[in-house]
């Protein structure tokens, strides 16, 4: 199994080389936007074949290298075939970007510095602001792939691909992760179907992030016209702006990183709720406004990379439902909107919905082995989601002798 990981890096070059590298940028994206518009009007873009006998010569003659016209190809084709597939209109490229070649670069990574082929042959040498944190991919299990170079705001940005081929874990348990505002719970089966371990992470971060989003809109209230014009005022708002950001940056990468320590820990593949396009599907004032910030797609994602790199693999499960049936076959009834009662057991609903999303990653897991892994009741995808129980209930005020209890790892 191969994995990718790319770092972003960047990097400063002699005036002169700047000079050079912006006109080959330029240059690059000139050509790429007179591809894309060329082959717009075809019903079906050309084969790289076709594009070579049409655009190669030209290419060469206006000083690009044989490996910079692949590439121009590649980025063509990649533009109008999403473009088309999103029923957009014919694009027009802004951005000064170029992908490059392993063969159109030379990295030396002992000092920090990369030369990149230009036009006409020409070279340009880029001091790279190397970081601490990348120095795990140079411990000789990675190789450098190709490399993305851009421009903007008056920065060299360096994007470089790494790979390497790991070896995946033969599972023995699945994992249901749900991911919750205020918690991650997760849930670890067996391959019979029998419960391992049930736990809950608490995720702080995005009330804390909220709280400073609040603090800069209500800075904006208070200068509506102003504030734009205020140097202190637009300080202030930036700030409190990228801590909100890097708080949940942050938290996001501790969370991937205890859960793939507990997947490790039991051999579990682990399944994550497909949650696209939830924000577009969200209703009131309230849960709106907490889920502009809600990062839960940045925590899947950052699990799901991690994951690979240990060779675990993280599959996507339908969610609907999850936290409205009995995950064991017995009867379920609702308390309120936190917690329901399993039979003779208090439990929470996230509880119950991660505990369903590692049935349905069983289910999915015994499809891609034929029928060795058994399977539990759960109910069918296709069930829609009801209204949840009112919150006001006045059963939740009922003393239960029973309450299973969150695992803190």
């Amino acid at each position: 199994m191969r994995v990718r990981a790319t770092a972003r890096v960047e990097a400063v070059a002699p005036e002169r080389g700047e000079i050079l590298l912006i006109q080959f940028l330029k240059a690059y994206r000139d050509v790429v936007q007179y591809v894309v518009d060329s082959i717009w009007s075809l019903e079906r873009p050309p084969s790289t074949k076709q594009l070579h006998k049409i655009f190669y010569n030209e290419l060469k003659r206006q000083g690009f290298r044989a490996h910079h016209v692949s590439e121009i190809y590649k980025r063509a084709k990649e533009v109008v075939k999403s473009t088309k597939k999103n029923s957009g209109s014919r694009p027009v490229l802004k951005k000064l970007t170029a992908r490059i070649h392993p063969l159109d670069y030379k990295v030396d990574f002992n000092a920090k510095t990369l030369r990149v082929a230009v036009l006409n042959n020409q070279w340009v040498e880029l001091k790279l602001k190397w970081y601490k944190y990348l120095d795990k991919y140079l411990d000789g299990s990675w190789r450098v792939g190709e490399i993305l170079v851009g421009y903007r705001s008056g920065k060299i940005l360096v994007y470089i691909t790494f790979h390497k081929d790991v070896e995946p874990i033969d599972f023995r348990a699945v994992m249901g992760i749900d991911v919750n505002f205020n918690n991650i719970t997760y849930t670890v089966l067996d391959l019979s179907g029998s419960l391992v371990s049930i736990g809950v992470m608490p995720f702080k971060s995005l009330g804390r992030a909220l709280h400073l989003k609040k603090l800069t809109e209500e800075l904006q209230r208070r200068y509506p016209r102003s504030w734009r014009f205020l140097k202190w005022a637009r300080r202030v708002r930036g700030r409190g702006l990228r801590r909100a950001k890097n708080i949940l940056n942050d938290s996001s990468h501790y969370i991937a990183k205890r859960v793939i320590s507990i997947a490790k820990e039991y051999g579990a593949l682990i399944v994550l709720e497909d949650l696209e396009k939830l924000k577009e599907k969200a209703n009131g004032d309230r849960l709106s406004w907490e889920m502009q910030m809600w990062c839960y797609r940045r925590i899947q994602s950052y699990i799901e990379y991690k994951a690979l790199l240990e060779g675990i693999k993280a599959i996507y499960v339908d969610p609907r439902r999850t936290s409205k049936t009995s995950p064991n076959g017995k009867p379920l009834r609702f308390i309120n909107y936190r917690f329901a009662m399993l039979g003779n057991t208090v439990t929470s609903r996230d509880v119950i919905a991660s505990w369903n999303i590692a049935l349905r990653g069983l289910e999915k897991l015994k499809q891609m082995r034929g029928s060795r892994v058994a399977w539990s009741p759960d109910s069918p995808a296709s069930e829609g989601v009801r209204t949840r129980p009112n919150a006001g209930n006045p059963e939740a005020k009922t003393t239960y002798s029973q309450l299973i209890t969150a695992i803190h790892r």
